[in-house]
């Protein structure tokens, strides 16, 4: 049995990805192609992410996933970490396959060895500060490699193959797994509770993050909020040159997506450029000109009533009270809707009474049902009894069983001075591409 590559992961040419359509893996999938490696994979159901793998030159097979499908002159297997749990079966086959393979953070953990890595992690923001970062090296010609958890709107992918040995890289915190990265720049945006279907508790979690801040080398850097008190304890053993983000000069910056937290997102960068001699002027107007990223207060367009339609990826409490904070600032005098679907039991269960609290800040709240991801049902937990905690905050919250009863009253009830957010890190932005289907 093989379970890691002990090696250089340039060395493997012919590699297959289960679940090639996972946001990481796909990135990974694509970088390969573009380096010149056969590329198969295998994946439950065809997405716009495989159809563009495919054009690229991958061979993926679709429906019940098996070991059956990995061709037999394949050296190395990599695999998304959702078949963990929602497949173990899957991965215990492959584990005794004589192919060498690795979860999709060990392979991004391989990759990570051989470049001088930014690795952007935190609970909230990661995903559109690593945007920011990778479009000021872009844009200032450091030609870096960029591996993100959504999509670069401007770039149209969430991958970018950089000539550098520069890699801007999304860590993941959840069941450890950016401890496989080996970063030289380590950002850590913030620290609260999340993953609780994993981490213990918050200690469990600074514990995560203080083993990788252990990882950075004395001549690297870890750029964090030195206000934040949670990320205090993580720092105490760290060898590297800490920088506080927080002091970054934002004088005369200009931002086109709003909120404080996005201001937070911008010293970050203007920090990281820094240390890696970019002019200030050059950060600044790469930053002028951040078109964000796939779900993170983006535009999807306009209903028929003149309603506009936006989509977050925010799933927890705090992300959401920024969320409703930025539309707020970003949309004075309107009226804000949002509609929540809760991402997995366990955190809805968790962090119950803070839904409640950053929910009944907006105008008006529907509920869609929990989307329970790589969870089982768990009947002592419902979105009905999340709406229902809503009321006494906030009366004009609504309860829906299904995504074509939302669409069909907000179709009825939105107006022209509506705007519309769809919230939630499971599939319900299809809501608001239904809302202004062909319009």
């Amino acid at each position: 049995m093989v379970t890691n590559s002990n090696g250089n992961f340039e060395k493997f040419k012919r590699i297959h990805f289960v679940g090639t359509g996972g946001i990481g893996v796909s990135a990974i999938a694509r970088m390969c192609l573009l380096e010149g490696k056969r590329v198969t994979g295998s994946d439950r159901a065809p997405s716009e992410i495989t159809d563009e793998l495919i054009k690229l030159g991958a061979k993926i097979t679709f429906g019940q996933q098996g070991v059956s499908e990995i061709p037999k002159d394949t050296d190395l297997i990599i695999y998304t970490a959702a078949i963990e749990v929602a497949e173990p079966t899957l991965l215990s086959e492959i584990k005794k396959l004589s192919i060498p393979s690795l979860s999709y953070s060990e392979a991004l953990g391989e990759i990570s060895k051989d470049k001088y890595t930014v690795a952007i992690a935190g609970t909230h923001g990661k995903t559109t500060t690593t945007g920011m970062v990778a479009t000021a090296l872009i844009d200032a010609g450091l030609s870096p490699t960029v591996i993100i958890g959504s999509i670069l709107n401007r770039e149209k992918s969430n991958f970018v193959f950089g000539k550098s040995d520069v890699l801007v890289v999304e860590a993941d915190e959840y069941r450890r797994s950016f401890l496989s990265l080996s970063p030289k720049i380590l950002v850590i945006n913030n620290l609260d509770l999340d993953h609780l279907d994993y981490f213990k508790d918050l200690k469990d979690i600074q514990s995560a993050y203080a083993e990788l801040a252990n990882k950075v080398p004395k001549d690297g850097f870890i750029i964090t909020d030195f206000s934040d008190p949670n990320v205090a304890p993580v720092l105490e053993s760290a060898k590297a040159t800490v920088l506080d983000y927080r002091s970054a000069d934002v004088t005369g910056l200009s931002l086109p997506v709003p909120g404080e937290h996005n201001i937070k997102n911008a010293q970050v960068t203007l920090t990281v450029g820094a240390v890696l001699g970019i002019p200030r002027e050059k950060i600044c107007e790469a930053l002028k000109n951040f078109q964000g990223t796939w779900r993170r207060f983006e535009k999807v367009g306009t209903m028929k009533s003149d309603a506009l339609v936006y989509d977050d990826y925010a799933h927890n409490p705090q992300k959401i009270s920024a969320l409703i904070a930025s539309a707020r600032e970003f949309f004075p005098g309107k009226k804000l809707t949002v509609v929540f679907q809760p991402h997995l039991y366990s955190r809805t269960k968790t962090l119950f009474s803070g839904f409640v609290e950053a929910l009944s800040k907006a105008d008006r709240i529907i509920v869609a049902d929990i989307f329970p991801a790589r969870e089982p049902f768990d009947s002592s937990i419902s979105s009905k009894m999340l709406a229902d905690a809503i009321v006494a905050q906030n009366k004009n919250v609504s309860y829906f069983q299904s995504f074509d009863a939302i669409v069909q009253e907000l179709k009825k009830s939105a107006r022209a001075d509506d705007v519309v957010i769809t919230v939630g890190a499971g599939d319900i932005y299809k809501i608001g591409g239904e809302l202004v289907k062909g319009l």
